[in-house]
């Protein structure tokens, strides 16, 4: 065995390198061990390790780790661009993978099986390198490592050193450390700043390393060591460990590089194997639906908080990361409560109520004391985005509902956070300030029916907990809302329709200033991720997929006439045919998307296809009947994954563009996997065994289908104000404090006073007599504020009409 080379103290030129960069959101492979010993994430794409992640699953610490192989004269050969690759599980449902990239001149390959060490804090790449011309002695195999430590690529420090006669390589970044090991020692080993003075520069130009440096402060560098190929005869095994520091990073690479290799992959195997079987075995019957499942129940299992349970991120990724760097440090490795629920629910879908119960607990612990969710936060609860998104704030309520309906609540005590967030609906909603999409405000389908369905998801909780006057309120309320959905959100009569042959259709958003607009006709609505000239449309002239969330959580029938139209639009405006099935845009004119020339998405783009919009669809599918359509739409998000088969954000669903690596009904750029779509796809292939939509809230079903419940109500707030009651209507008004109405039907000759009621809710309300009232009757009334002993000051008129 050839002895490691010493080298003297050395510093590096060319700080602080060129500006980083993070690498492909298309990840074929990620994993963790399921043990809480280990809080080391991975990702994989294009045959190399991608960003690692300790010690939570938001804190990305690599760029990428990859091998170079030259011949120490005029060949040179990196993993990633001049190998072909091809990634296989090493068994079904378990996350490790063995990885084949083969030089494309045909003189090696590079064997490869990537996992975590069960028991430390550690990255494992057990490799097998083999020429396929010539001998190992032909060759020079060197790994190249980009540490991007704690979200940053600039401000690393690099360096090598030996720890108790091992020799590694180090980085580290604001108390996070991470070392290098090789179960043979390196030959060389060399520390520098990316595009001046690393390695990688120096092996593309001399083919061999011949410029050595010790130290590489503050920048963004990378590290290299060289293989003893020879003295391992091709076959070694990596360590990519962390810690606090160099101790404690060192220490975790020496113990996984102490352990036999044999005994780590068996273990972390074995653990799998347990993990999975806590799950439902659905598929089972066919093995390429099997492998399907247990790849998204893996995703699923993945993407959980070790610190602190419950906490589900949406990707291990950055969407378009090759053109984004310190800038955007949160990518999508953030926690969204929305894709929370929608996970946790894939997880109860799937049977593993335990792995669902973390979530709940979790969106428990971080509730804000008005009731609200904000947009999305790091693993530990610390808020990055704090936009108000009204689904956020219903869908805890309906999992918490879940788990009551199926018994499973155990300990927790959900009734405060249930009766926090359902007050906070009744005092901010309808309108939402950004839609399910973070994009626009107002009235939108999938809010409204997330909102009604937990209102009176919402009632039953308090109908248990005896407080009969705050369930009969949330439930007049949802009956209120649902009532004013088509006035809200239906279109009728525009060139679309006209053109479709169609009554209306369901709008994707209108504008929360409706006041008397009995549609959203005119109303104009943001249109985001757009250049500037195309930036506000007609809210009657954009189509959405969310309309199918109605059907969804039970507010209408599949075949509602209204329902059926919208489906006309959609297929009309926002489906495409591609290589792999039918696939659905989010909306006309959406930006979040590559451009068409394939550049990435840079605030501006043109929106791709989305397949779990094919799961939405297939749900709705279901509700019709259509088995046979659901289940080829299952089929159809199946063969949309990419190699490793998981399932992106979106699809490339134009002509090929193979400068960009984007190809008609694949992966785009955008990120992969998305959680919340293996969830889908999993709900999907549980509604489809059921032969009924799994997560369809019964209330909204049970109300507004079966029984056909009206409201006798019209809500009128001072953020919410109308000038028009429909005939038959109590006016009913809501208000965040006590108050006393004084009230007059002939212009102040007499009036009448009317005291607040309370509803238990932190809202009060105050019914005026209307119902009896003739078609042109005007209402007016103020209000005395008994806290300050304060009139209002103004009066508000509302006229009767049919």
């Amino acid at each position: 065995m050839t002895e490691p080379e010493k080298v003297q103290r050395r510093f590096a030129p060319g700080a602080p390198g060129i500006e980083p960069r993070w690498t492909s959101a298309g990840k074929s492979g990620i994993g963790t061990a399921t043990s809480l010993e280990s809080n080391v994430w991975f990702t994989l794409s294009h045959g190399v390790v991608n960003e690692v992640y300790y010690p939570y699953m938001d804190q990305a610490n690599i760029r990428d780790l990859e091998f170079i192989v030259t011949d120490g004269k005029g060949y040179f050969a990196e993993e990633k661009r001049h190998m072909t690759h091809r990634i296989e599980w090493i068994e079904k449902g378990v996350p490790a993978y063995r990885l084949t990239n083969t030089c494309k001149e045909g003189r090696c390959e590079i064997v490869k099986v990537v996992q975590t060490d069960p028991h430390s804090h550690s990255l494992l790449l057990h490799v097998i390198f083999r020429p396929l011309i010539g001998n190992l002695s032909d060759y020079k195999l060197y790994l190249l490592v980009a540490p991007h430590v704690r979200n940053c690529g600039y401000g690393n420090d690099a360096w090598i050193d030996d720890v108790k006669g091992w020799p590694m390589l180090f980085a580290r970044r604001h108390g996070t450390g991470l070392a290098v090991g090789c179960s043979y020692p390196f030959l060389k080993r060399t520390c520098g700043y990316v595009g001046v003075s690393d390695g990688w520069t120096d092996l593309n130009k001399n083919f061999q390393l011949t410029e050595l440096y010790t130290d590489a402060p503050q920048g963004n560098v990378a590290l290299t060591g060289e293989i003893d190929l020879e003295g391992c005869n091709g076959e070694f095994l990596i360590t990519l460990s962390f810690g606090r520091g160099r101790a404690e990073s060192s220490q975790q690479a020496r113990a996984s590089l102490l352990t036999a290799w044999e005994t780590l992959h068996q273990d972390y195997v074995n653990s799998w194997k347990e993990a999975q079987a806590a799950f439902r075995d659905l598929g089972a019957s066919d093995p390429e639906l099997s492998m399907a499942y247990r790849t998204s129940t893996a995703t699923l299992e993945t993407h959980m908080s070790k610190t602190h349970l419950g906490g589900m991120i949406a990707s291990l990724s950055i969407p378009w990361g090759l053109s984004k760097g310190d800038n955007d440090i949160g990518g999508y490795h953030l926690v969204w409560p929305r894709d929370q629920v929608l996970s946790s629910m894939g997880f109860m879908a799937a049977g593993n109520l335990t792995k669902a119960r973390y979530v709940l607990h979790f969106l428990l612990a971080n509730q804000e004391a008005d009731g609200h969710w904000v947009q999305n936060m790091w693993d530990d609860g610390t808020p990055y985005w704090t936009a108000v998104q009204m689904d956020s704030v219903g869908l805890p309520i309906l999992l918490a509902d879940a788990f009551r309906r199926n018994n499973a609540l155990s300990h927790f005590k959900v009734d405060e956070m249930v009766h926090k967030a359902a007050s906070f609906l009744l005092r901010e909603g309808p309108i939402t300030e950004q839609d399910r999409w973070e994009e626009d405000g107002g009235y939108t389908p999938f809010t409204l029916a997330v909102e009604i369905a937990a209102l009176l998801a919402a009632a039953d909780f308090e109908e248990l907990c005896g407080n009969e006057r705050a369930a009969r309120y949330l439930r007049e309320t949802a009956d209120a809302w649902n009532d004013n959905i088509e006035r809200w959100l239906y279109a009728t009569d525009t060139p679309l329709s006209r053109e479709l042959g169609i009554e209306g259709y369901y709008v994707r958003v209108s504008p929360a200033n409706l006041l008397d607009g009995w549609s959203p006709v005119g109303g104009d609505v943001p249109l985001k991720n757009r250049p500037i000239e195309e930036g506000v449309v007609k809210a009657s002239d954009m189509i959405s997929c969310d309309a199918l969330a109605l059907v969804r959580f039970g507010l209408r029938a599949a075949d509602d006439p209204r329902i059926e139209n919208t489906v006309k639009a959609i297929d009309k405006i926002l489906k495409v045919e591609t290589a792999t099935g039918p696939a659905w845009h989010r909306y006309n004119g959406d930006g979040y998307g590559e451009h068409l020339d394939g550049s990435p998405f840079d605030g501006t783009g043109h929106g791709r296809a989305w397949p779990l919009l094919a799961g939405e669809r297939g749900h709705y599918e279901i509700a019709k009947g259509n088995f046979r359509e659901a289940e080829r739409l299952l089929r159809t998000m199946m063969r949309q994954t990419g190699p490793g088969g998981f399932l992106p954000e979106q699809i490339w669903e134009a002509a090929d563009i193979p400068d960009h690596r984007l190809y008609n009904g694949q992966p785009s750029g955008s990120a992969m996997p998305l959680v919340w779509a293996h969830s889908e796809f999993i709900k999907l292939l549980r509604s489809l065994e059921e032969r009924k939509i799994y997560d369809m809230p019964p209330q909204t079903f049970e109300r507004y289908q079966k029984r056909k419940t009206v409201s006798a109500h019209m809500i009128w707030r001072f953020d919410q104000q109308f000038h028009f009651i429909r005939k038959g209507k109590i006016l009913r008004i809501q208000l965040h404090a006590p108050a006393t109405c004084r009230f007059t039907l002939d212009n102040w000759a007499s009036f009448t006073d009317y005291e607040s009621q309370e509803t238990g809710l932190t809202v009060y309300f105050i019914d005026l007599p209307t119902r009896d009232l003739e078609e042109g009757a005007k209402v007016t009334f103020t209000f005395l504020w008994p806290q300050s002993n304060t009139w209002e000051n103004r009066d508000f008129s509302v006229q009767v009409r049919p």
